[in-house]
């Protein structure tokens, strides 16, 4: 569904991003892994058009169309189908959840102006809480939130960027069977950045190891072996 070739990326005179050539299959987790620093973030904000990239290209099937995404605005990379949930949620305060769920509506292919049903299925605490503002929202329901404004583009693709950080455990596990229920179901694609290996392993299809913003190893999750995890995940 998404394929990174040679991508270059810089701050400034620094360069963050080298030479990336990464696959994310469609229908699979693919999880990005590294310790803090190393790029997972940087490359995240590039997929979506967040930072530029100086080169390469980023070759995106989605919504009937094939495109480079390094040539595009960020926000027709939503109309293209693709969810974006920032590390630290982001989510607006100061409106209601429903007007956060429905900011998204307006990249959708249908234009529908109703917050899609299935989004209250998965996280039935969104529907009882419409009207409260979402900075009164516990940190687990605001991930909760981000998730689902998220879904409402109706996204083929869906980037979750550190979705367990600072989050209680019965709620890590939720939003786990969530992602897992909805490739099953919907066919989704997801790309997580996650720095939790138990949680990982139980979500992930594939990993993605980057290093001091290198590809350093990728591969089914299974491959993932205690050689990797020491000399690139431990601290």
């Amino acid at each position: 569904m998404l394929q990174l070739d040679d991508v270059n990326q810089f701050y400034g005179q620094s360069h963050t991003l080298w030479d990336l050539s990464i696959d994310f299959p469609q229908g699979q987790c693919t999880c990005v892994m590294g310790r803090n620093g190393v790029g997972k973030t940087t490359l995240m904000q590039c997929i979506m058009g967040l930072l530029p990239v100086r080169s390469g290209a980023m070759h995106y099937q989605g919504r009937g169309q094939r495109v480079d995404l390094a040539r595009l605005p960020a926000e027709r990379r939503a109309m293209l189908g693709i969810g974006y949930v920032p590390q630290g949620r982001q989510i607006f305060p100061l409106l209601t959840v429903e007007e956060n769920l429905r900011i998204g509506l307006g990249a959708r292919p249908d234009r529908g102006r109703q917050v899609p049903a299935f989004i209250f299925e998965q996280f039935p605490v969104l529907r009882d809480m419409l009207g409260r503002r979402g900075g009164d929202l516990s940190g687990g329901q605001q991930q909760q939130l981000a998730i689902g404004r998220a879904l409402a583009i109706d996204p083929q693709l869906l980037i979750l960027d550190e979705p367990t950080e600072g989050i209680q455990p019965n709620i890590v596990h939720e939003i786990g069977e969530v992602i897992r229920r909805l490739m099953q179901e919907l066919g989704l694609t997801v790309i997580l950045v996650e720095q939790k290996l138990p949680f990982a392993r139980r979500v992930a299809d594939r990993f993605v190891i980057l290093d001091r913003g290198r590809l350093r190893a990728e591969g089914p999750m299974a491959d993932l072996g205690e050689d990797l995890v020491r000399a690139y995940l431990t601290v």
